[in-house]
């Protein structure tokens, strides 16, 4: 039965970069991936109800609702459940402390609390290892229990008196006001020896890592820009924080795999991967909001991690670098029945020309902050420019990543042109040094070929010979190449608006045309964001409010934005929560912003 799954706007997001778990609404972690985000999973009963796992703390049937929120300046969720007997409430987060980034407890916090009356709630535990694959052997280790099995070993401790049975822990509590019941739960390396085990965590140890966990959060999110219209970008920003592996400063594109682009489909991938043109998007906005560490983290990831052979540049990589990541398909029922599931993904042997403008755009944007570059750095981006000169006119698969034939898509040219463009201005600015007359007309003759052939009825159009537009050519004016104001773009936003546009709905789909793959998909959220962000630039500022506000709605009530979105059922779709997204809304949400005399929106102005 698919309606066992609940729907993804149920699930809360927490995590501290290294790892992270989606916990709904009735108290279930049903996904989450340890030692990190990339982890083979340990709970994934999203991905197959049956044969998943899940760690579940709720009461039992159904005769109780619960409402929830994050606490104040953090990424802990608290849950409240309020049964006919009395009132209970749930805190979960994943540990953090200062010097985490490269010592974290890799640790879950859960926190029972009794708030009125008493309350039955039952505990339940069901860990399976390697996405289902492996039941782990559960024995008991002191004060505590461990779950063992693959590469994988978790600890599990605190102050409630758990029992094993049929491979699954579990414990029915009676909790009344005031009373307080506490679980950790800990990876450690499978192949160690009791004495080297982590040290169980008591109740109260529990309670202090949360108190720091909350602190650690607070102080954080202190740094950011405390503008009171900026409340729901900071929110994105925590999110966005708890998607940058620490150690390395990549940013994941999603926790999670396999969530599809629409029910029962196909559109299924990995996520759990670092792309290069979600930098620039990065750097820009978490720079906007005061976040520079993370903005530099992940700067300096790609430079570490793409900087070599400009010839080997790839448009995705581990977060810890690999550039190897191997697509297979996993045995497992799929997020209600969409298969396959799958790990790893396949488009990081595509060729995306657009990546190579990412990179070069990173820098230019980095030099505007006034930042220094790295000479060994800027000799890569000299021969990034002098790669973009001979394989520009070439076709690729584009940024949607399609996996039917090359193209010579538009948004690709123009991510060129931007590569040149800001190669020349590098080379005015900084020690940049290359042919900068063949950067020049180069560029030049890539403008001819976009306002050329990529023009047709007096708008851009998708790629070289057709006559379809594509949501990613609102990308156009915000990466420089054309005014938002220009004629030709204002053609292009009317057209994506009318051809692209859901009936009913403001949001739009990426395109319309066949790309070789079956099956349908929602709309996608980000060309919302940035279809909002470029009514703003145009001055057509209460339209932008009104896209802007509908693709907020989306976030449902924790403010978690997911790949798509179905407007005609409600439905998130794809990988949740989504960093671009996020991205894009911090982006939109600004250039709103600048351009307001007085606020008229409530997402707005609260």
């Amino acid at each position: 039965m698919t309606d066992r799954y609940p729907s993804l706007d149920a699930y809360a997001f927490i995590g501290d970069g290294h790892t992270g778990a989606l916990v709904s609404r009735y108290g279930c972690i049903d996904w989450c991936c340890m030692p990190r985000i990339d982890s083979p999973a340990c709970f994934a009963r999203l991905l197959d109800w049956d044969r998943g796992g899940h760690f579940t703390i709720s009461p039992p049937g159904r005769d109780w609702s619960s409402r929830r929120r994050y606490l104040p300046d953090t990424l802990i969720l608290e849950s409240t459940f309020v049964t006919p007997t009395g009132t209970a409430r749930l805190i979960d987060g994943v540990a953090m402390r200062r010097g985490g980034r490269l010592h974290p407890y890799r640790q879950i916090l859960r926190v029972l609390e009794g708030i009125e009356g008493e309350v039955e709630v039952e505990v339940r535990i069901d860990p399976r290892f390697e996405y289902g694959a492996v039941r782990p052997r559960l024995r008991r280790a002191g004060e505590a229990i461990t779950a063992v099995g693959g590469s994988t070993g978790l600890l599990f401790s605190g102050d409630v008196e758990l029992q094993i049975a049929d491979g699954q822990m579990g414990a029915d509590l009676r909790i009344s006001e005031g009373e307080t019941r506490r679980l950790s739960m800990q990876w450690h390396p499978p192949h160690v020896l009791d004495d080297d085990l982590p040290a169980p965590c008591s109740g109260d140890e529990i309670s202090r890592r949360l108190d720091e966990t909350r602190v650690w959060w607070s102080t954080w999110s202190g740094g950011l820009l405390g503008d009171p219209h900026l409340e729901t970008a900071r929110h994105s920003a925590r999110v966005l924080k708890a998607m940058i592996n620490p150690p390395t400063g990549a940013m994941v594109a999603a926790p999670t795999t396999s969530l599809p682009e629409w029910i029962g489909g196909t559109r299924n991938w990995d996520y759990r991967y670092t792309w290069i043109r979600d930098s620039v998007f990065a750097v820009r906005a978490l720079s906007r909001l005061g976040a520079l560490a993370e903005a530099e983290g992940f700067r300096r990831f790609v430079e570490r991690t793409a900087a070599g052979l400009a010839e080997e540049i790839q448009v995705l990589y581990g977060i810890d670098g690999a550039i190897r990541l191997p697509e297979f398909e996993l045995e497992l029922e799929g997020y209600r029945r969409s298969r396959p599931v799958r790990v790893g993904n396949a488009a990081h042997r595509q060729v995306q020309l657009d990546t190579y403008g990412y990179l070069i755009e990173l820098e230019w944007d980095w030099h505007l902050l006034g930042r220094p570059a790295d000479p060994e750095y800027l000799r890569f981006v000299s021969d990034i420019a002098d790669l973009v000169c001979r394989v520009w006119q070439e076709p690729d698969r584009g940024i949607w990543e399609v996996r039917g034939e090359p193209r010579h898509f538009v948004q690709s040219k123009a991510m060129c042109w931007v590569a040149l463009d800001r190669a020349v201005r590098l080379a005015s600015e900084t020690e940049l040094r290359g042919d900068v007359d063949r950067w020049s007309a180069t560029r030049d003759s890539i403008r001819e070929a976009i306002e050329t052939r990529g023009v047709v009825d007096g708008s851009y159009v998708r790629s070289f010979g057709s006559r379809e537009v594509d949501a990613a050519l609102l990308l156009l004016p915000i990466v420089g190449y054309v005014d938002a104001d220009d004629p030709l773009m204002k053609r292009t936003v009317d057209r994506i608006v009318d051809e692209l546009g859901v009936q009913g709905s403001r949001l739009i789909r990426r395109y319309r045309t066949d790309d070789g793959i079956p099956g349908e998909e929602g709309c996608f959220l980000a060309a919302g964001f940035w279809l909002a962000q470029v009514l703003a630039l145009q001055g057509r500022r209460d339209e932008a409010v009104a896209v802007f506000d509908e693709c907020v709605g989306t976030g449902g009530d924790l403010g978690l934005f997911s790949e798509e979105f179905d407007p005609a059922s409600g439905a998130m779709l794809g990988n949740y929560p989504q960093a671009l997204t996020h991205l894009a809304h911090i982006d939109a949400l600004y250039t709103i912003l600048e351009g307001r005399d007085s606020p008229t929106s409530p997402s707005l102005s609260e």
